[in-house]
């Protein structure tokens, strides 16, 4: 869990700078900065999410592995499309990122019914 969550990471740190120098003119000119900002803030916070996880004793559990599943779906599916809206203006793929982020919801909703033990 501890690999995964420090290659989204890594992905995510690359990803933004990657937005903000070499893909900066390109992003202008289409108009979507923010959504490849928004691409890389959830990817960066559910990274560190699985950081958590990593951690977290109950991490092996059915339940744990749940978490983990729904926040690597939701990252590659929720922050994908939006990387790849920015890049391509192909709005129908806003479509596929409410399922992405339907992922991060079950994935943080999961641990709201778990019980914790630090």
């Amino acid at each position: 869990m501890v690999r995964t969550a420090a290659f989204f990471g890594l992905l995510a740190v690359a990803l933004g700078a990657f937005g903000a120098h070499s893909l900066r003119e390109v992003l202008q000119h289409k108009g979507t900065t923010m959504i490849w900002q928004t691409a890389v803030n959830y990817q960066a916070v559910h990274a560190l999410g699985l950081l958590w996880l990593g951690g977290w004793e109950g991490a092996r559990s059915r339940l744990g592995r749940m978490v983990f599943i729904c926040w690597i779906v939701g990252i590659v599916i929720f922050s994908g499309s939006l990387y790849l809206l920015a890049l391509t203006g192909q709005k129908w793929l806003g479509a596929l990122t409410p399922f992405g982020g339907i992922g991060f919801l079950l994935g943080w909703g999961t641990l709201l019914f778990t019980r914790y033990r630090p």
